[in-house]
């Protein structure tokens, strides 16, 4: 950091990397403030990432620890690559949010703790039984006390609203403290809120004049030393960036890989956490063709998707884990009728219900082999939000030129997390038009091209009746059939058109050393905690290979190959090894470590970079 000064005013630091916390009550708008000061730190130029952090119950006590909500960010003028696995500044909405999260802050890092809500009740509620403001147990960090309540009511007096919603607007408080400290504008936020409060202008105006008063409290109240400056990224590939978070991502994806198939979409999707907000996207696109239907269960959902591939649409289907359980029959009936399907699975915290809210990677064996008989489906996981655009267009080119269900697995921490994402030339996406069947002279619906995949006849065509359901098809005809030499001859069939795609995808490629000891393998959303750990080692001068998995089922070709150039291969995946183990059945001459941790948090870069460094000693 640089420290200049502006006269009469306080110092400007330039800051390099900020992480911020926000964290309160469910009802205190945590997550509100937090993707207000993302959209204004977007704008501002600064590449970041974020983790949004809230309780699985619809409404735990006020208060309580268990009703913490929580929204992490960090903000920067490099190339980042996570929301930082430690907050630099913690904003603690109440003492609960303050007993749960100040162990998790940078030694010497800043609290800003609102005393309004640090009284008697509310330390019991917290299960704090001294208070920790007084008691010494802040002594490592720097503490601002701001009773925001009392600041929020003066601020507010002739507001004409009453007191609890003058309390619902201490959030933007908050916001504009923040905004004041690190210097952001607050023009993007004010037209936010007269936008969002357009019939209660008198709401959007109380919300303003807090955060104005938050804003000017910095300043007349002097409570910090100094302000900070975290500059534009120069670092980001030129270009038109948005904000955007994964499943908006996904959405997006979904749509133009549709549009490059020249197809329209169909969403059959039952509402489960978090992969709710998919279908909330693709709602707002039905003038591009986008029909989607909120279903009465998840099976209802997939087998809709699956009618609607059969009409000649794209089918697409969302969910989670536990909705990926209900879908298994379903996703056997697409792979026997050899109809694509993009089934999206962002997955959380089980079994079971398990986590709704908190993030996992612990579906991969569920995804691989979840389904009775032979029943291969490919595989494919989102790296981070903006590949969850990528993604989404690669599964719908699969599930087309293939003609088979393929399955997206993207996470909670993907799904809420948001970043600067690079529009792409949609001018430039390679297309893979679909062409239907028509000539029906010699048409055999289980006949197969080059890649084995089978015509896709829409019902109607005249000449083109055929057979369809979940009995084993009879080659070419697809009549149903019992036969056991034809079984075998499907089940291959099946599996081999399958395999034929690692014809279509890329070898991954090794970043950092090519060659050595040790080469970390990784999938989904550890990409950025194992990139941000090997940046950080290459600054020590330790160096290791990386390579980052797209396609997990089938595997790219040459994996065998990278693999024999180096001694080990660490697997860092949030569960308890399930790529590690499955590596190991694929390639059993490789020695595979598995480094899993099931903590409903995303990995942290400083704790996979400590396992590297123990590995390369030993």
């Amino acid at each position: 950091m640089t420290t200049t000064t502006q006269s009469g005013e306080l110092p400007l630091e330039l800051a390099e990397t900020v992480v911020i916390r926000f964290a309160g009550d469910s009802g205190d708008g945590m997550q509100l403030t937090g993707n207000q000061f993302t959209t204004s730190s977007a704008l501002v130029g600064n590449d970041l990432a974020t983790l949004p952090d809230y309780p699985a119950e619809i409404r735990a006590p006020a208060g309580t620890r268990a009703g913490v909500s929580g929204f992490q960010l960090a903000f920067s003028s490099r190339d980042i690559h996570t929301p930082g696995d430690s907050p630099d500044v913690l904003v603690a909405m109440n003492a609960a949010a303050l007993a749960v999260n100040y162990k998790q802050l940078k030694p010497g890092g800043l609290i800003i703790a609102n005393t309004g809500n640090f009284g008697e009740k509310d330390l019991e509620k917290a299960q704090l039984k001294t208070n920790p403001l007084a008691d010494g147990s802040l002594d490592g960090f720097r503490v601002i006390e701001i009773d925001i309540n009392k600041r929020v009511a003066e601020a507010l007096k002739d507001s004409g609203l009453n007191a609890k919603e003058v309390q619902r607007c201490k959030n933007f408080y908050t916001l504009g403290l923040l905004y004041w400290l690190y210097s952001r504008p607050m023009d993007v936020t004010e037209k936010w809120l007269r936008d969002k409060f357009g019939k209660r202008p008198e709401l959007a105006e109380a919300n303003i004049t807090a955060m104005k008063a938050g804003y000017n409290a910095g300043d007349i109240h002097q409570l910090f030393q100094g302000r900070y400056d975290v500059k534009k990224c120069q670092e980001l590939p030129n270009g038109t960036y948005r904000n955007i978070m994964g499943n908006p991502a996904v959405g997006l994806g979904l749509i133009a890989g549709a549009e490059l198939a020249g197809l329209e979409i169909v969403l059959g999707s039952y509402p489960i956490t978090p992969a709710t907000t998919i279908l909330e996207t693709l709602a707002a696109y039905k003038h591009y063709g986008v029909t989607t239907i909120q279903m009465e269960d998840e099976i209802a959902a997939i087998c809709a998707a699956i009618g609607a591939s059969f009409a000649g649409k794209l089918g697409v289907t969302t969910t989670s884990g536990p909705g990926m359980a209900l879908k298994t029959e379903a996703m056997g009936l697409a792979l026997m009728t050899e109809l694509p399907l993009v089934i999206v699975n962002v997955q959380r915290g089980g079994p079971s219900t398990g986590l709704p809210t908190k993030t996992e990677q612990a579906d991969l064996n569920q995804a691989i082999f979840g389904r009775n008989g032979e029943s291969p489906i490919p595989v494919l996981a989102c790296a981070t939000v903006g590949d969850a655009f990528e993604c989404a267009v690669e599964a719908c080119r699969i599930a087309v030129e293939y003609m088979t269900p393929v399955i997206l697995l993207t996470d909670g921490f993907i799904a809420n997390g948001a970043e600067p994402w690079k529009l792409p030339d949609i001018d430039a996406l390679p297309r893979f038009e679909v062409k239907f069947a028509q000539d029906k002279d010699g048409f055999l619906p289980y006949s197969r091209d080059e890649k084995g995949a089978r015509p896709w006849a829409k019902p109607g065509t005249p000449g083109l009746q055929h057979r369809i359901g979940g009995l084993e098809k009879a080659h070419l005809t697809g009549n149903v059939s019992y036969d056991p030499d034809n079984h075998e001859f499907m089940i291959h069939a099946r599996l081999e058109k399958v395999m034929g795609i690692r014809e279509s995808i890329p070898t991954p490629k090794v970043e950092g050393a090519q060659n050595g000891k040790l080469l970390v393998l990784g999938w989904g959303s550890t990409y950025g905690a194992i990139t941000e750990a090997r940046e950080q080692l290459h600054r020590k001068g330790i160096e290791f290979g990386q390579m980052h998995l797209r396609h997990l089922y089938p595997l790219p070709k040459g994996l065998a190959e990278i693999f024999a150039r180096y001694d080990r291969v660490l697997v860092p995946e949030i569960n308890l090894g399930q790529l590690a183990r499955y590596m190991r059945g694929e390639f059993q001459n490789v020695e595979f470590l598995s480094y899993g941790r099931t903590l409903g948090l995303p990995l942290r870069a400083h704790e996979i970079a400590a396992k590297i460094e123990t590995l390369l000693e030993q």
